[in-house]
């Protein structure tokens, strides 16, 4: 819930792929407590088209700030509105029980479109978790767009945001892909409960800390680490409290520890270990965990730039290569990914009235 990610793609949503600029416009922290409040609201809910009224709110304060987003980041680089074909619109994640058939995003697509005057596909998840998919993730079928160039082989690309996931891109382009446990969303909480900061800053906390074994030993005994992919996540699957008796740089160290020892583990599922790991998210800012992650596996871990990706934009990137496969009709979603039986298409188009006169492509 740090703020709204806006890049530019250029693509046929296949192949073809060149990534431009990109806008990140964070959220003050009036912003950030109605969204937690509308994530707390959200737990009561049983269908995706609920919205009691902290879900309302949240939802008009995403869609408003989405449209100021695309306007924002237009200005910014001199970009007419006629040159958008379409906007790949995530919106906030609230709740994500795909064992329940459950994901709910806010974002009213329709709205953006026409404060936009651009075409909108949204609601990207849900057609795979009504064809018994885990909704998540969904952005694997342009990591492997990413690092088509790339000698190394097989790859995993590690994104560590509130939950890490993880996607293994082997030898010939097959795909595995799926949630490997928390991101930074533990440690941040942890940080913001105990010091009022929003997150460890380059792992600093953490680095003068002491790992509790016992107690990463009882986190990594969770049911979700021996099941088998495809499997995902809720921020809010697993809780900081196991710490709270720690000092706040030993409680920092643990789950920090555990996040890297989750993602490690995602190894145990990949037919043959990976010749390089590249970390994207914010969490690869973490000096800490980077240097725990770094200690647990194999070979090479190394931060998205170093490939010449911009680990902040990638996830905004690939809602608009999606958005452009959904409108070609090209699956987004596929059985190694997140389970659904057959590759699957999704999303859902919203037209501007003004693109409809003829102002738009």
């Amino acid at each position: 819930m740090d703020g709204i990610d806006v890049a530019f793609v250029e693509t046929d949503g296949e192949n073809a792929l060149v990534r431009g600029p990109g806008l990140t416009l964070p959220y003050n922290p009036a912003d950030r407590r109605i969204l937690a409040h509308a994530m707390a609201a959200a737990q009561a809910c049983k269908h995706r088209d609920e919205r009691p009224e902290a879900l309302a709110i949240a939802e008009e304060l995403v869609s408003r700030m989405h449209g100021a987003a695309v306007s924002a980041f237009l200005a910014q680089y001199g970009l007419e509105r006629a040159s958008i074909d379409v906007i790949g619109f995530h919106g906030q994640t609230v709740l994500h029980r795909p064992e329940a058939g459950l994901t709910l995003q806010l974002g009213d697509g329709k709205r953006l479109a026409e404060m936009t005057g651009i075409a909108v596909v949204y609601d990207l998840r849900a057609a795979d978790v009504a064809a018994g998919g885990q909704g998540a993730p969904l952005v694997p079928i342009y990591h492997q767009a990413l690092v088509a160039k790339l000698p190394q082989r097989p790859i995993a690309i590690v994104n560590i945001g509130g939950v890490a996931n993880v996607t293994f891109v082997g030898r010939n382009g097959d795909l595995l892909a799926f949630d490997t446990g928390p991101g930074n969303a533990l440690i941040d909480d942890w940080m913001m409960r105990r010091d009022g900061v929003r997150f460890d800053n380059h792992g600093d906390e953490a680095a003068k800390g002491a790992v509790n074994t016992d107690v990463l030993r009882l986190c990594l005994s969770h049911g979700f680490f021996s099941a088998s992919p495809p499997k995902s996540l809720d921020r809010n699957a697993f809780i900081w409290d196991v710490v709270e008796w720690m000092t706040t740089p030993d409680g920092a160290a643990t789950l920090t520890a555990f996040t890297a020892e989750a993602i490690a583990k995602s190894r145990e599922h990949f037919p043959e270990q990976p010749e390089l790991w590249i970390v994207c998210g914010g969490g690869r800012r973490n000096k800490t965990l980077m240097s725990m992650l770094a200690g647990r596996v194999e070979n090479a871990v190394v931060p998205c730039e170093a490939v010449g990706l911009d680990g902040d934009m990638i996830e905004a990137e690939a809602w608009g290569y999606l958005a452009v496969r959904s409108r070609a009709g090209l699956p987004l979603t596929f059985p190694g990914t997140t389970g659904v039986a057959v590759p699957t298409t999704g999303g859902v188009l919203a037209i501007a009235a003004s693109s409809l006169a003829g102002g738009i492509k």
